[in-house]
């Protein structure tokens, strides 16, 4: 099964709404908290459309769209959403208001737009679409098993353009509870020094990122994904080189003949044995970028991944915070994601340029 980019966009805490990330210096932020950077919400929405819009709404809904724009479609086949922490500030108003009026007089509003399917639903009703619609809340395989539906549907003949992503948002007070957790780090670092700090933890973020998958070959297309595999609760690491290999092999590659690895290494000391390992041994001679220094943590990342790795093989180029070097290719005919949250969940993407 195989899928094209027809187009894409992304929220991010860097200025990736309108591909600013490639001609511009990243963002620094220094508090542990990477918040998204949004865009001007009044360029695509009606200023009473957005007064009615929760935080989380607007980051999904604006890439959405312009996914949808810029595929040059007025609706989709298929709306296909990916969510793991669904809409956190609805849901803590909601919380907050029954123990504050006793559970008596709550306003039905928040706990309507604290559900997981909010952003999908929202989506089909600005695009008037009555076609196919579901969410995944699968944790860290949330925005990965979207991409499998939609692939699936393509496969099938069910659709021909289907608009597929993830959105997460976090808060102060989410974050706070995590961090005690030790999921985020302790201590202020800059994300620039994410891979240096040694320290337990990473930095917390947050995005949406969006994507018209399409059937179809056309000169529009970003670029093509040829493979998706999951792997769970596995610390092995020679099970998971062998893992890597035979996803390779199943895809008649080999590890010389990928030309850019992106990694989702986290700056957290628990997991870079498992990075440390598959970069010494199955990817000891590849281009490796690691990715989360730009957005941060966040259990549907891989989907910022999906729309950076989408447009270096459109763009054939990197974004400037990544320095060349002489061994490096001056071509991307192709790109492999493998992203590692929390001990559990292992990802590959393998996606393609068109030409």
């Amino acid at each position: 099964m195989k899928a094209y980019i027809r187009s894409t966009s992304c929220i991010s805490p860097q200025k990736s709404f309108d591909h600013e990330i490639f001609y511009q210096q990243p963002v620094e932020y220094t508090n542990n908290f990477l918040a998204v950077i949004e865009p001007d919400y009044t360029s695509i929405f009606d200023i009473k459309q957005l007064r009615r819009m929760s935080r989380i709404m607007r980051m999904g809904l604006a890439p959405a769209i312009r996914s949808v724009q810029e595929a040059g479609l007025e609706s989709v086949d298929a709306i296909i959403t990916g969510t793991a922490y669904g809409c956190m500030e609805e849901s803590e108003k909601f919380l907050k208001k029954i123990i504050e009026l006793d559970e008596t007089m709550l306003s039905p509003t928040p706990f309507i737009q604290s559900t997981h399917n909010t952003v999908g639903a929202q989506i089909a009703l600005f695009l008037k679409c009555h076609a196919y619609n579901n969410t995944f809340a699968h944790r860290s395989f949330s925005f990965e098993h979207t991409v499998i539906d939609a692939m699936l549907l393509l496969h099938e003949n069910k659709a021909k353009h289907i608009l597929t992503g993830s959105a997460d948002e976090i808060t102060e007070f989410t974050f706070g509870v995590l961090q005690r957790f030790g999921l985020y780090k302790q201590e202020p670092v800059s994300n620039f020094d994410l891979y240096t700090s040694g320290t337990r933890g990473s930095i917390v973020g947050e995005g949406a990122a969006f994507f018209v998958l399409s059937n179809e070959v056309s000169e529009m297309n970003y670029a093509r994904i040829d493979d998706l595999e999951l792997l769970q609760k596995t610390n092995d690491i020679p099970a998971i080189q062998s893992w890597m290999e035979n996803f390779l092999q199943k895809n008649n590659l080999t590890a010389q003949d990928i030309d850019l690895v992106i990694t989702g290494r986290n700056g957290d000391f628990r997991g870079q044995k498992f990075y440390d390992a598959i970069e010494q041994s199955v990817f000891s001679h590849n281009t490796i970028i690691n990715y989360k220094h730009l957005c941060g943590e966040y259990p549907t990342s891989s989907s910022f991944a999906a729309w950076l790795a989408a447009n270096i093989l459109k763009m054939q180029q990197l974004p400037v915070c990544f320095n060349k070097t002489p061994d490096m290719k001056q071509a991307f005919k192709n790109a492999l994601i493998y992203n590692f949250y929390q001990g559990r969940y292992h990802s590959l993407i393998l996606l393609s340029a068109i030409n």
